[in-house]
């Protein structure tokens, strides 16, 4: 099936191809077709990708897969939550955003860092498509006190894992892919992807 990943972000698209199996799935990107991004309004994990999923099928022609993830800080409510590819604001780097939230958590316990990263991903047939397949995943664990490790990307470096002193930056991609919030959503997805098109 060839279909099109709503994404201008190059550690996601990465990621989803890695997780994509070859050959059942010929990955584009959706630059390939548009460089115009739509604009993220809705209020939860599950409308941006929506939004991002329909306007990427409109912009290719082709089905399209978006993510819409976060990272949600008990402490600070929920926050960045939604806006956390621009906690620290518009065109904000991952370092940015680090740092803001780093300084927001300053103070507080360990038992008081408790977090989880959220992904939402909705696959839609057409940019028409009334009833989209949504799969949704979580990650729990804690943010550190201080960057560590260099793999992955966004607030990896700082979101370590419930069960073990590891953060995701130091984790190798194959066991990222395997625990993370996006593996586990989008390996559900896969899952009705093929339930649905079981010829």
């Amino acid at each position: 099936m060839r279909l099109v990943i709503a994404t201008g972000n190059a550690g996601k698209l990465k990621e989803l191809r890695e997780l994509l199996p070859a050959p059942a799935f010929e990955v584009l990107p959706q630059s390939q077709f548009t460089t115009v991004s739509v604009e993220e309004t809705g209020l939860s994990f599950v409308e941006n990708a929506i939004l991002k999923a329909r306007h990427a099928a409109a912009a290719s022609g082709l089905p399209a897969i978006a993510d819409d993830s976060g990272l949600e800080v008990d402490a600070l409510d929920g926050a960045p939550g939604i806006y956390s590819a621009r906690y620290a604001g518009e065109g904000a780097s991952d370092e940015d955003n680090l740092r803001k939230l780093l300084g927001a958590l300053d103070g507080k316990s360990p038992a008081e860092r408790t977090a989880r990263y959220q992904c939402a991903l909705a696959f839609m047939r057409s940019s028409h498509d009334p009833s989209p397949l949504i799969c949704q995943a979580s990650w729990e664990g804690r943010i550190t006190t201080a960057p560590r490790g260099t793999g992955g990307f966004g607030y990896d470096p700082i979101f370590e894992l419930a069960d073990r002193a590891v953060t995701v930056a130091e984790l190798p991609a194959a066991e990222k892919n395997l625990l993370s919030h996006r593996g586990k959503a989008l390996r559900g997805l896969v899952a009705q992807l093929r339930e649905s098109y079981r010829s």
